[in-house]
Formats: structure tokens, sequence, C-alpha cells
């Protein structure tokens, strides 16, 4: 078994990125008899997609999942769902700054990761992990290359599992700014491996609240 886990480089000014620091950790270790796959992804518009389909095509994984920061957050937080908008805040890395249009035209309006996310949260609460059930990926390359992943899974047939996960800045980009939380690279990578393990492990979800009011 092969799992492909992805993430891009720095964008938005900064420097790092951690979900390439955390995946390159991660490139070629065995995990519950699986070898991980790692491959950088540019913050770019279609170019995001265009490589992670190369990527799956080179590796040919069982399991796909894309990596990323979200600055902001202070828990590692799997995504349930990929909206079909670019809805862009600040620009990609070649300048692309595209308002409410489609990631694929003419498709649906959403697809749900089929990565066992509360299982990952769980596993992850009880390494004493901070983490939570997200919905919603943003408008940006996150959720752009997230939607593509999981269409190029639909239009396959679903041969494969994938989906996204989000984590928090590293403290060296947190010091930077003025309250934001972060995480570290040690605690976001074991993170990570236990996520990896999680699904490879769990055929089904778990089925217990991850929701939030509001």
């Amino acid at each position: 078994m092969k799992v492909l886990i992805t993430g891009f480089d720095p964008f938005g000014g900064e420097t790092v990125n951690p979900a390439l620091e955390a995946v390159k950790q991660l490139d070629g270790i065995e995990i519950a008899g699986a070898k991980v796959v790692t491959r950088e992804i540019p913050t770019v518009r279609g170019k995001s997609i265009a490589a992670l389909k190369k990527a799956i095509e080179d590796v040919q994984p069982e399991i796909v999942i894309a990596v990323g920061q979200a600055g902001g957050r202070m828990e590692i937080t799997p995504e349930r769902i990929a909206i079909n908008v670019d809805d862009f805040r600040i620009p990609d890395n070649e300048g692309n700054q595209v308002i409410d249009e489609a990631v694929v035209p003419e498709s649906p309006a959403a697809y749900w990761s089929t990565l066992p996310i509360k299982k990952i949260v769980a596993e992850l609460r009880q390494e004493g992990i901070p983490a939570s059930v997200s919905n919603s990926a943003g408008t940006f390359v996150c959720n752009h290359i997230f939607y593509g992943l999981m269409h190029h899974l639909q239009q396959e047939g679903s041969i494969r599992r994938g989906g996204f996960i989000h984590i928090p800045y590293l403290p060296q980009q947190a010091a930077k700014l003025s309250g934001q939380p972060s995480m570290a690279l040690d605690i976001i990578v074991r993170g990570l491996k236990k996520a990896i393990e999680a699904t490879i492990m769990a055929k089904t979800d778990e089925r217990h609240s991850g929701g939030t009011i509001c």
C-alpha cells in the first residue's frame, strides 16, 4: 500500500509553510504497513491540481491526503467538505486572484472527504494533540486542491480514498503575528502520522458528534 501526502510551498509573503515542512519529514517512512510518498505542490490555481494529478499517476496510491496551512487555527483540522468555488482574498503565488469562479465548471457544488475524519480527530485527541473537524476549507488554494482532488477521485471511480487536513502556524510564524496560535513542528508531524495510521486502519468512520453551532 502507498499513501501520497502533499504540502504547499510558502505563500502570502511567508518564507516557510508548515505543511511542506511537516510532509518532508514523512517521505519514505512506513506506517501500518504502507509506504508514505510525499510531494511539494505549488500554491497556484490550476497548477496545484495538475501537480496533484501527476503525483497520483506516478505514485498510484491507495490514499491521498493534501495538507495545508490554516493561520489562526489552534488545532489540526481534517476537512469535511470541499466546495466548488474559488474566491481568493489574496493572490496566489502567480498573482491569480479570482472571485466567485468554479474550481471545475459544470460540476457538483461540493464533495465530501473520504477520510475517516472523526476517527482521525479521536485518535489525535487520545494522543494529546489538539484536533477537531472543520466544516470549511476556505475558498483559497487549499479548498481549490481539495475540490480538485475529490473531483478527480470521483472521476476515477472512487478507487482511492482522499481528503484534506489543515494545520496551524509554526511558532516562528506566530512570533511575528500578535495573538496567533501555533503548533510545534514535531507535534504536527506526530499528528499527521497518526492521521495516516487511522486512515489505513479504519475503513469506515466513527459516528459521534463533531459538529459546531456556527
